[in-house]
């Protein structure tokens, strides 16, 4: 029976294929091909609710989000520069995943990793949606959502005990939505210092396996653990508020110059001054500035026809770079008449200053700073001065290590000095005028702020014919105590170009207590103006500990 059924089998095994391919050509030569309907387009309102439900995902974010912009012509800039930014993009990863390999060779008996393919494919990831937020900071942030189903050639070699094992990634999806800050804002191009990166949400990542031709991922369970665990370590290194923080430009290139200290002078006396006046004597008076500041010079009294004048007149400058700024002090003669006499000047370091401490100095005047200048030789009298550096403290946010996350760092020096003043309530208070925005006067709109705090009073530059004027001006004002239950009035006025009689307009005011700015550190608003339909003023203001 075995060797019957054998060739039963083997007989109708080839009875029935002949019957099939004689069926199967008939019916190809003889039937006639269905003509292809066109699909049915039925508009959104027509659909029931399951099948709105199944395309409701694949809805671009421009549509659902009013608040999210088609960016249709960034894909197109994008899918032109793909094959570029393909060869770029992998050039980087190849050079950063080069140390990473060098840590695991002589490990696990690995002898060399390396990439045997490298390229991102033909497809470029596209972008369904863009979001700008608008904040008060000097940043520009975007909120992209895009999606990458790639068709990318990456394989990588491990060499193990002498074998080849390829590693082939494929048929990879990834769907994220970034925040991309583009902070400071500086004006040097590219006009931005950083690109700062973070996830809002965990991304999704899928991709294929093959090692030594098989899916690895086809294992039950080993699919969804690698998934989760992919996400996971994604989500722990960028997921916000956790960041990566790409350089642009050199810190010292971008970094605006802030106040860092506050230097106490004492101008105590000077000693035999030159003779200017027909009696032999001089009025003498000094004035004192830094380097690198463009801040007004300040001035001690005039001490009428004297030689050697006292003064004990004490003075406060801020101090924005300890290590290349110069105190100059020139001392002159005052006449009523014409140019006022330089008798001699001198230059101090801040660098030779100890933090805290108070130093006396006794300086020869000379008529400049040229060293080789023979006029220089001669004897101009000498000047007395006490100098004292107090460095403000720093209470920011940084960036704590490689991990990422944010972290409160302290610094500074917190001492009294030995004038006798003491220095834990001192302080420096910045107000930087931002700009307005919507502000109109009835007769002329040429703009400008003023600053009113404890008499004294400062005024930004005048913006011509503009409602929403930029000023970006910082002012500091050196307090011996907090200003605490105290108040700051900014006024925003129009100057007309023309003589008339309405030569000034008020464009609104506002008036802000400085209890909130001393107990937040630093407080960045814009605040309604008063007496102004919908004007708004932008102001920054930081209260620093000395």
């Amino acid at each position: 029976m075995g060797f019957l059924g054998t060739i039963l089998g083997v007989l109708g095994f080839g009875i029935g294929s002949l019957i099939g391919l004689v069926v199967g050509f008939y019916l190809f030569i003889y039937s006639e091909p269905k003509k292809v309907k066109d699909p049915v387009i039925r508009p959104l309102h027509e659909l029931e609710k399951s099948n709105l439900e199944d395309i409701l995902t694949e809805i671009p974010l421009w549509i659902k989000c009013p608040d999210y912009d088609r960016v249709d012509w960034l894909n197109k800039f994008v899918l032109d520069m793909w094959p570029y930014l393909d060869k770029g993009i992998c050039s980087t990863i190849r050079s950063m995943a080069q140390p990473i390999f060098a840590e695991y060779i002589g490990k696990y008996h690995i002898e060399a990793i390396e990439f045997d393919e490298l390229s991102l494919g033909t497809l470029p990831p596209i972008i369904y949606g863009l979001k700008v937020c608008e904040t008060n900071e000097k940043e520009l942030v975007m909120e992209p959502a895009f999606r990458w189903a790639g068709n990318p050639n990456i394989v990588l070699v491990v060499k193990l005990l002498s074998l080849r094992i390829k590693i082939q990634l494929v048929d990879l999806q990834v769907f994220a939505a970034p925040r991309i800050t583009l902070k400071p804002l500086v004006p040097t191009f590219p006009c931005f210092a950083n690109i700062v990166v973070s996830l809002l949400e965990k991304p999704h990542v899928d991709f294929g396996m093959n090692i030594l031709g098989g899916d690895i991922l086809s294992i039950p369970g080993l699919y969804r653990y690698i998934q989760e665990t992919i996400k996971r370590q994604v989500a722990s290194l960028y997921l916000w508020p956790q960041t990566l923080d790409i350089p642009i430009l050199d810190a010292s290139t971008a970094a605006i110059k802030k106040p860092v200290g506050i230097l106490q002078v004492k101008v105590v006396r000077a000693l035999k001054l030159l003779r200017m006046d027909f009696l032999g004597t001089s009025d003498p008076y000094v004035k004192l500035s830094l380097t690198e500041d463009r801040l007004p010079a300040k001035k001690t009294t005039i001490k009428m026809k004297s030689l050697n004048p006292e003064w004990n007149e004490k003075f406060k400058l801020i101090v924005k770079d300890p290590h290349t700024q110069g105190l100059e002090l020139q001392v002159y003669d005052w006449d009523k008449v014409g140019r006022h006499d330089r008798l001699g000047m001198q230059l101090i370091p801040l660098q030779v200053l100890t933090p805290g401490e108070t130093k006396e100095f006794v300086l020869d005047l000379v008529k400049n700073t040229n060293l080789n200048d023979p006029q220089n030789k001669k004897r101009r009298g000498q000047l007395v001065v006490e100098l004292t550096y107090v460095p403000l403290k720093s209470d920011s946010l940084t960036l704590n290590g490689s991990d990422g996350r944010y972290g409160r760092t302290e610094s500074g020096i917190s001492k009294s000095s030995d004038s006798g003043e003491t220095l834990d309530e001192a302080g420096l208070l910045s107000v930087m005028i931002v700009g307005a925005e919507e502000v109109e006067g009835e007769h002329h709109n040429n703009p400008y702020a003023v600053v009113c705090f404890k008499g004294d009073e400062k005024k930004t530059k005048v913006i011509k014919k503009s409602r929403n004027p930029s000023w970006n001006e910082d002012y500091q004002f050196m307090l011996d105590e907090p200003p605490l239950n105290e108040k700051i009035r900014i006024e925003v006025l129009s100057k007309s170009r023309a003589l008339s009689f309405r030569a000034k307009e008020s464009l609104g005011y506002v008036e802000i207590n400085l209890t909130d700015v001393v107990c937040n550190g630093r407080i960045n608003h814009k605040y309604h103006l008063i007496n102004s339909k919908n004007g708004k003023l932008h102001i920054e203001l930081s209260w620093t500990k000395a």
